[in-house]
């Protein structure tokens, strides 16, 4: 059974589902959420080995997001390389899911964007006709690729598995190519349908990324809602992780809580408040509570009728 999932307050589940998922505030998440199963989010750094993805974790972390579910289960880190086996990384995502009842979700930055979306690509069989579930605890392969689901008990392999929500943050065609991964920027922009939503964050004129004003969008290959999202031109590339002080300003938190994706709410503009990131990082936030609520609907509700 997945773990820490049983036992749940009746009156916590009603709750649960009583929130609308595009409005959860502050307190539903310190008082439902937070109670209630969550899923692990992979975050993947960039090419630049002193940029983690650690600023981002930890300001999810004081956004009221549970630590073990951010943090890696063997080693307890923050953020994970972008040099690494996308195939693994699928087979990993399956392992979550099985042991945890809820579906994961994937947040890179630059490089780690593609790895995050050269993923989606394993997922959906372009490299492999067959993924081994690997156990991320173990750091091995499991001799299967097929996991069972926990919610249904249906067996179901990795290739073909779903996540709810990825985003990337300035990832381009031009570090693709001259770290030589070739088969990736003919797909980096094509989003399979192994994500419900994705969210692509840019700035124009990024000279890292060698992103220009209209650079090439993300579209969806399929039934994937994708959104292109272009961030003020003030932020920096290898500055977008740095999130944590958003968490910690009363002015920019209360702005985050309230943040509604293209709901167009001027920034706020008080003397001393450092906006810088917000925007990305309160659509992320407003997505991350979006999915940890339903996800959690699906776990419990699961739980629920198979308890009758």
């Amino acid at each position: 059974a997945p773990t820490g999932t049983a036992g749940h307050d009746p009156a916590i589940v009603e709750r649960l589902f009583a929130l609308d998922p595009d409005r959860v505030s502050g307190r539903e998440v310190a008082e439902v959420l937070a109670r209630v199963p969550a899923p692990r989010i992979v975050l993947f750094q960039g090419s630049f080995a002193l940029v983690t993805m650690a600023p981002l974790a930890e300001f999810l972390v004081a956004m009221g997001y549970p630590p073990d579910r951010v943090r890696h289960p063997r080693d307890g880190s923050y953020s994970l390389s972008s040099f690494t086996d996308s195939r693994q990384i699928a087979g990993t995502l399956a392992w979550y899911y099985e042991s945890e009842g809820v579906r994961p979700l994937m947040i890179g930055h630059s490089q780690g964007g593609m790895m995050a979306i050269r993923v989606l690509h394993e997922l959906a069989g372009a490299f492999a006709d067959s993924i081994p579930v690997w156990n991320p605890v173990t750091d091995a392969p499991l001799p299967r690729s097929v996991i069972v689901d926990p919610l249904s008990g249906d067996a179901r392999p990795v290739v073909g598995f779903r996540l709810p929500y990825v985003a990337v943050l300035a990832t381009g065609k031009l570090a693709r190519v001259l770290l030589g991964q070739w088969e990736m920027p003919a797909k980096l922009r094509e989003i399979p349908d192994t994500t419900e939503k994705f969210t692509g964050f840019a700035i124009e004129w990024d000279l890292i990324a060698g992103l220009f004003p209209r650079s090439d969008p993300y579209l969806a290959k399929g039934s994937a809602t994708v959104r292109n999202v272009i961030l003020p031109a003030a932020y920096t590339h290898i500055g977008l992780p740095d999130t944590l002080h958003l968490a910690n300003d009363p002015a920019t938190r209360a702005w985050i809580e309230a943040y509604v994706p293209d709901g167009n709410a001027a920034l706020p503009d008080s003397a001393g408040v450092d906006t810088t990131n917000l925007v990305h990082a309160a659509d992320i936030w407003h997505s991350v509570k979006r999915h940890w609520t339903i996800e959690a609907r699906r776990l419990v509700g699961a739980q629920r009728r198979g308890a009758e």
